[in-house]
């Protein structure tokens, strides 16, 4: 059979995909992965000394043709989601977990690196070299590749088990966000709401082969009504239904949580942990998790009493102006929208019109050019598995760095949110190298008509973290695959690009670069902008505490699990909000169903990193909020350090080596309004 996934490819050969190429192509891989450890360590067995080219390099080149069989697939499974993929890349999944577990666990190998860590060749090779064979010899033991057979073979099967776990979690999130619809014959029934996310339900309507408008539960819609509906009783429909995704019939994903967190906690006891949150931490810059709790309860001391005024000062409005003596979580978003407007005279929505997705797009490549002097044009010859999908090369002095993907707007059958994604991984390749390449995902609203893609202010922030997360990726000068761009990176500092970069989105002189009517090319007026920046720390206290909310959660969830008296999820998520949230959502929100982060992502006990991140990032912007925003010297400095280094060192030495010194809180509280 002539399979695709088989041949070597500069870029993956999406239209030639079938789905009966899949499987056929993972065994394949894997078995060529075996091969050429078999003979390697047949080699070394019989006296060749391990070394980086006889061991580690071969194996790194057949892990790559596997993954660059495999990361397709793993990507349209999240773009382009059906039952038929579904059912396939479930199979796939469970293979590769079994072979991740037989590599983890495997002697021979975990000897060799061994070896070689301890020979004299060892000092020889570059920093980024011993950093991978260092990393490598810890999550060998990570995997439990010093246990006694039995527990090998319990550890394995408790990595397959929640592997399917996290697929089925996420799976259901998707299904039950996309079974809820409602259809409304006249607009008038969605009173409030904005021109454009009115045409927006019209062309879902059309989509749906249903008359008039429909709304449904994608981020798009679901924001513009919560946010503009009149209807309150619309708006606590849509709510529950929100608040409730993945918690009844074949879809509720109960279960799957406390099988989930009694597997988590079982493997963590398995490699002689006391709990998951150590074992998370095991691989991440903070160091017990006493000190991730203090320093979330700390950034909570701070912010609570700025979100309780937040919070009264909206019970105050929506009494005194609207007559709601009781406001619900259905109204938080739409009293908030209409005191914003009151105070700052400014809407998200009035805002749209100046951000076309093409304009925001363009402007963003003019500010990291000038940030660190990389060129961003379109490329029109890749093979696309979309027709939303665009295509990009990145330059700096006129030769090819990396390449990515960008698919923006929200569609059927796409998972929600928004994500940076690994195609290639920069490396040496045949004496050559493999340029990296990225795929950026979101899920803003799509064009209607002849109106393009709109942003608000928000999802603009949202684009510039996800491609500072791509720049990550693509901007680094690793050539090892374990430490290139983002591998290898601490958990908890892998967002300090993302969210550094946005940043920009809020600079005066930045905003005329990334706005444009989109009927009149027109920035941003002056009088907009001042009122946008104004509005900036609006209800942040309120944001910053339901964030802390989120990671505390997750963390003691992890931190304080009991196998034999397990405390029931709801009542720990209810104790914390005790704690640290000033407004309660009502009972039936079940906000853990939906929690993809932790049950079906990367983020288990390590939600907490988008906090611990922004401090480094943050304060790293303040070194620009010094020099200047578009100072050459400290953006190459950013590039040369950070960006370029991936996981080549530890995460706070890379810090220091940009700042000069180790981070501190005071930018993060200061840019938030908090202090």
């Amino acid at each position: 059979m002539n399979n695709p996934l088989l041949e070597e490819h500069h870029l993956p050969p999406f239209s030639d995909i079938k789905l009966d190429h899949i499987k056929p192509a993972v065994e394949s891989r894997i078995e060529q992965v075996w091969s050429v450890l078999n003979t390697q360590l047949a080699a070394i067995e019989q006296g060749e000394a391990p070394s980086w080219a006889n061991l580690v390099a071969p194996f790194e080149e057949a892990s790559d043709l596997l993954s660059q069989s495999w990361s397709p697939v793993s990507h349209l499974n999240g773009v382009q989601n059906s039952d038929e993929l579904r059912e396939v890349y479930t199979d796939c999944i469970q293979m590769l977990t079994d072979f991740g577990t037989a590599i983890d666990q495997h002697q021979p190998l975990y000897k060799a690196y061994e070896a070689l860590a301890s020979s004299s060749g060892f000092n020889d090779l570059s920093i980024p070299q011993q950093k991978v064979i260092t990393d490598a010899l810890r999550d060998f033991r990570l995997a439990g590749v010093a246990l006694p057979d039995d527990k090998k073979q319990r550890y394995g099967e408790i990595q397959k088990r929640l592997s399917t776990l996290g697929m089925d979690f996420s799976n259901n999130v998707l299904d039950s966000t996309q079974a809820w619809h409602r259809q409304f014959d006249s607009k008038e029934s969605l009173d409030g709401l904005p021109e454009s996310a009115l045409a927006s339900a019209e062309q879902t309507a059309t989509q749906k082969e249903l008359s008039g408008y429909v709304i449904t539960l994608d981020m798009p819609s679901y924001q513009a009504v919560i946010t503009y509906a009149n209807d309150r009783e619309l708006r606590e429909e849509i709510y529950t239904a929100f608040a409730t995704r993945a918690t009844t019939g074949d879809w509720d994903n109960t279960a799957l949580i406390d099988e989930t967190l009694s597997l988590r906690h079982e493997l963590a006891l398995l490699l002689g942990f006391d709990n998951y949150a150590e074992l998370s931490l095991a691989t991440k810059m903070a160091e017990s998790p006493k000190q991730v709790i203090e320093f979330l309860k700390q950034l909570a001391e701070k912010s609570l009493p700025v979100a309780k005024q937040d919070l009264q000062a909206l019970k105050d409005f929506a009494q005194s102006e609207h007559g709601i003596s009781n406001l619900q979580a259905w109204d938080v978003s739409y009293y908030s929208e209409k005191l914003r407007q009151k105070d700052y005279a400014i809407s998200q929505e009035e805002l749209r019109p100046y951000f076309p997705a093409e304009r925001v797009m363009q402007g963003m490549f003019s500010v990291v050019n000038k940030l660190f002097g990389i060129d961003i044009n379109a490329v029109s010859t890749a093979n696309l598995y979309h027709s939303d999908v665009r295509f990009f090369e990145i330059k700096k002095d006129g030769e090819v760095l990396a390449y990515f993907y960008f698919d923006i707007y929200a569609r059927d059958k796409k998972r929600g949110g928004a994500w940076m994604a690994d195609c290639r991984t920069r490396r040496i390749r045949n004496q050559k190298i493999q340029l990296p390449v990225a795929y950026l995902t979101c899920n803003f609203t799509p064009p209607v008509g002849e109106t393009p893609s709109l942003l608000t202010h928000q999802e603009v922030t949202t684009l510039f973290h996800e491609f500072g997360h791509g720049l990550h990726h693509m901007l680094t000068q690793m050539t090892e695959a374990a430490i290139s761009g983002i591998a290898g990176v601490a958990w908890d500092a892998v967002e300090l690009p993302s969210q550094f970069l946005e940043n920009w989105c809020w600079e005066k002189e930045v905003i005329p670069m990334i706005s444009g009517h989109y009927k009149t090319g027109e920035t941003l007026p002056e009088d907009l902008l001042n009122k946008m920046l104004a509005a900036k720390n609006f209800q942040s206290g309120m944001q910053m505490v339901r964030q802390i909310e989120f990671a505390l959660f997750d963390f003691l969830l992890h931190a304080e699990y009991e196998p034999d008296t397990p405390k029931p999820v709801q009542r720990l998520l209810n104790e914390v909000r005790e704690q640290v949230a000033v407004m309660t959502p009502p009972a039936f929100n079940k906000f853990q169903n939906s929690f993809s982060h932790i049950f079906a992502g990367g983020y288990a006990a390590g939600y907490y990193s988008y906090k611990w991140a922004e401090v480094l990032s943050a304060d790293a912007y303040s070194l620009f909020e010094e020099k200047g925003i578009f100072d050459k010297a400290t953006g190459e400095h950013f590039l040369h350090t950070v960006l370029a280094n991936g996981g080549a060192q530890e995460p706070m030495e890379l810090f220091k080596a940009f700042r000069g010194r180790e981070p501190t809180t005071d930018a993060l509280l200061r840019h938030g309004g908090i202090i």
